[in-house]
């Protein structure tokens, strides 16, 4: 992109800078803005890309001096107090303020764009050592799980350690109560429902953390012969569904707030209690995060006792939903099969399989923070694309 300017000028009393594009379009720009976002080096330090201007300094009912074009691909502002800065036309045109800049800026940063599924998922596979040594197989891995929420790696070596060398890969792994990796098998007096051998439910993990981890990685080391097939479900899709069938249900699980308790020893002692809404919904109501573990709800429910039996209800239809046919997807990792997904929004699932006197089921379990994810997203996009 690179936008040539026609015509500048100051508006409304010198509180707004209009551009005129060659395109024959116009943007308009706070002069609050121009001055707070002034890329000089006295403002602006560009080794860090960050603001050096303390807000202190800035007079919110700034207005311009004098605004004149440089050249068409730059103008150039004088403010009253003779400070001077300079703000090229490519670095404007990503920052106008229209509807349709913003909506292009959020798709660049964050690439919101979600494809939802059901029991027709087809499950996006990507070979685990072309992630590792291959920028665009790694590119399309993260995107994949930003859009899609669940991709499965394949051919790892069947050991332990290959989450970690994909921590690498990301930049680093969360460390949690349980470890930097943690391993799911069937363990006596088990610390968590996951270590053994029953049912589980589909559930989004670690609620009970102010700050749930947002990308769970399950390395599959040793499969059983029967049973341990993994189920998974598009939480946002069940959401919408919610949604629309039922509103106020929706409305309840998205404004109550459940108590989630964990207790007990793992990478060391711990007692974690917190308060989360079942449905986190954005400025919209659009579901953004689902946080709801059956297992770790609290016996201690803090709301007026005659708002409970509608809470369940609501709860009910709403796990009635993820459990029916149309929406859940079940697989059977294989030994070396590594699944990534997204822990806000897919919620997963284990059915039984029977014990024995050996471990004949082990899976290699860590977390992803969704800020790591992105960020090595952006920069393999950028190595790939070949983007500033």
């Amino acid at each position: 992109m690179n936008p040539g300017i026609q015509k500048v000028e100051a508006l409304d009393a010198g509180h707004f800078v209009r551009v005129e594009w060659e395109d024959g379009s116009e943007s308009r720009y706070p002069c609050v803005w121009l001055r707070d976002n002034c890329q000089c080096p006295h403002c602006f330090l560009r080794s860090a890309r960050a603001r050096r201007l303390v807000f202190e300094d800035l007079d919110v009912n700034i207005v311009v001096k004098e605004v004149a074009l440089a050249d068409r691909k730059k103008i150039s502002i004088t403010w009253p107090d003779e400070h001077a800065s300079e703000y090229e036309a490519e670095w404007l045109k990503k920052r106008c303020f229209s509807e349709e800049a913003r909506a292009e800026m959020r798709e660049d940063l964050f690439l919101p764009e979600r494809q939802y599924w059901g029991s027709d998922l087809q499950l996006p596979k990507i070979p685990f050592e072309e992630v590792m040594y291959n920028d665009e197989s790694a590119y399309k891995w993260l995107c994949t799980l930003k859009k899609v929420g669940i991709v499965l790696l394949t051919g790892a070596a069947a050991r332990q350690g290959e989450l970690v060398k994909l921590g690498h890969r990301i930049g680093f792994l969360r460390l949690t109560f349980y470890g930097p990796t943690w391993q799911v098998q069937d363990k006596a007096d088990a610390n968590n429902v996951a270590y053994t051998t029953g049912k589980l439910c589909f559930h989004t993990d670690y609620p009970v953390l102010q700050h749930p981890p947002g990308v769970q990685l399950l390395h599959c080391i040793k499969q059983t012969a029967a049973g341990g097939e993994s189920e998974v479900v598009d939480g946002f899709n069940v959401s919408n569904k919610l949604k629309k069938q039922n509103p106020q249900a929706y409305q309840i699980l998205s404004s109550t707030a459940v108590d989630y308790t964990d207790v007990g020893v793992d990478y060391c002692d711990f007692a974690v209690q917190n308060k989360q809404r079942i449905i986190d919904v954005d400025s919209r109501g659009q579901a953004v995060r689902i946080n709801y573990n059956n297992a770790t709800r609290d016996t201690v429910f803090d709301i007026p006792a005659e708002k409970v039996r509608p809470f369940y209800a609501a709860l009910k239809e709403f796990n009635d939903l993820l459990n029916s046919t149309e929406h859940k997807f079940t697989y059977k990792l294989e030994p070396g099969d590594i699944v990534t997904f997204d822990n806000w929004r897919v919620l997963h699932g284990r059915q039984s399989y029977p014990s024995g006197s050996e471990v004949t089921r082990h899976l290699e379990g860590a977390y992803a923070d969704w800020d790591v994810v992105m960020s090595r997203l952006r920069l393999l996009r950028k190595r790939v694309l070949n983007r500033d």
